[in-house]
């Protein structure tokens, strides 16, 4: 029986239209736009100035702090223009703006394609190497990964998780890359295991990814230590506290750190990172994106500089927005509708998904028929319909009692009512009220 965890959860249609598509380098954009926030933590400070000249790996923006990462220059070029940007939000924030010009490499790194299976390096070099690499989470939620790597001393890793679910319905871009470089994932596995001090990784993948699951399998035998893990496909199997639950049968409890359980949980996508900074000394300045959707005469999984405007990928992949298009960041289920199609491609953007006005639009709500069905598929055991009614009331100090702060914002609760009620955007909003006041009584 494949493995699952154990509270709530849902198996909406599936939607993997690029599953079988191959990952397609993209044409080096003209002009890319770093901002300086795109991890969560401290912006980056930016130490280049307008007219400098960079390579493709320059150093542009160095961390602000203990949580926060470096940012690098993706192109070659010369700096254009420092200034706030919009992202694709509308939300404003300091940008390096640089010009193409030529594809030049910074020279210390390896551009050879060859394998490196070689970790001789000592945990405090291959932390540092990885802090420098400007690597954060790459599953969406761009934590810086040196921090992960570094938890409090109170807590003893015993155990890596890799998280190769990709659960999230439409969304194929972990999948590809673990066709493409399952030997480099695996190799990463084994520099994080020794970064920090475990003999132990899980690499747990849904079954819908059988070929990934076989292929990984048939090379993880050349790697000690590491396991791969099938799991019964479901939502929102990828979210940290459910995955070890699922792997290691152990829940997260409510204000704990997930180390708390002996593990630490990466994305496969920055365990591939984390091989090319360490082995090939290459900082984060591309990732893969699935483009997917409606209207698309080229859907697939592109490998992107970072920076590049997101228009310009959807016209790539042959995309012709109409009225009333959405466009999502990220997946249908925790993937958030752009306003700014002018803005850049962040570290954190796993996918560009595209959905016509049908499949946009949403149902007219009507009262609440107390069927509890939103409290059923909660992974994290709250009453999301009684939070959505605090919140609607502002009733925030109540909110806070009764556990919002633990939401995953899944969206598991809204897909399964049967009213239509905007469940999750009421707790979107008390949720954010809510962290505000915790964070006015620290301050106070």
């Amino acid at each position: 029986m494949l493995k699952t965890f154990r509270i709530g959860g849902i198996h909406p249609q599936e939607n993997k239209l690029t599953a079988q598509c191959r990952v397609t380098p993209v044409e080096i954009p003209r002009q890319v736009a770093l901002m300086l926030n795109q991890h969560i933590g401290a912006p980056a400070n930016c130490i280049v100035k307008k007219g400098d000249t960079v390579k493709v790996g320059s150093l542009v923006a160095q961390a602000n702090g203990f949580v926060s990462a470096n940012i690098h220059s993706p192109v070659s070029g010369t700096v254009s223009k420092i200034d706030k940007t919009a992202n694709a939000f509308g939300i404003y924030a300091q940008t390096i703006v640089i010009d193409t010009d030529g594809d030049e490499w910074e020279e210390e790194i390896d551009r050879n394609p060859a394998l490196n299976d070689s970790v001789d390096l000592p945990a405090d070099e291959i932390i540092r190497r990885i802090t420098q690499a400007g690597i954060v989470g790459l599953g969406g939620a761009t934590f810086p990964t040196h921090v992960k790597l570094m938890p409090p001393k109170e807590f003893k890793p015993t155990a890596l998780i890799i998280n190769a679910t990709e659960c999230e319905p439409y969304l194929t871009d972990d999948h590809a890359l673990m066709l493409e470089s399952p030997e480099q994932i695996l190799v990463g596995c084994r520099i994080l295991m020794k970064a920090i001090g475990v003999e132990k990784t899980y690499i747990g993948i849904e079954n819908n990814k059988k070929d990934a699951i076989a292929l990984l399998q048939k090379h993880a035998g050349k790697f000690s230590g590491i396991e791969i893990v099938p799991l019964r496909t479901r939502y929102p199997q990828g979210g940290e506290k459910q995955l070890i639950d699922a792997i290691l049968h152990k829940q997260v409890a409510n204000g704990a750190l997930p180390v708390s359980t002996g593990a630490i949980v990466q994305n496969v996508g920055t365990a591939f990172a984390v091989y090319e900074a360490v082995q090939k000394n290459k900082p984060l300045v591309d990732r893969i994106v699935t483009v997917t959707g409606d209207n698309l005469a080229r859907p697939g999984n592109y490998r992107v500089r970072l920076g590049m405007p997101i228009r310009e990928l959807i016209e790539i992949a042959g995309g012709t927005l109409a009225e009333g298009d959405k466009v999502i960041l990220g997946g249908p289920m925790m993937g958030k509708a752009i306003s700014n199609l002018d803005a850049p491609i962040p570290k954190g953007c796993s996918g560009i998904l595209i959905l016509n006005e049908s499949h946009a639009h949403r149902n007219e709500p009507v009262a609440c028929i107390r069927c509890g069905k939103c409290v059923s598929v909660c992974p994290m055991g709250l009453e999301p319909y009684l939070l959505a009614k605090l919140s609607e009331r502002h009733l925030f100090d109540q909110a806070e009692k009764e556990l919002i702060t633990a939401c995953l914002e899944c969206g598991c609760c809204a897909y399964s009512c049967p009213s239509n009620r905007p469940i999750l955007d009421y707790i979107r909003i008390g949720k954010n009220a809510v962290n505000q006041i915790i964070r006015s009584r620290k301050q106070s």
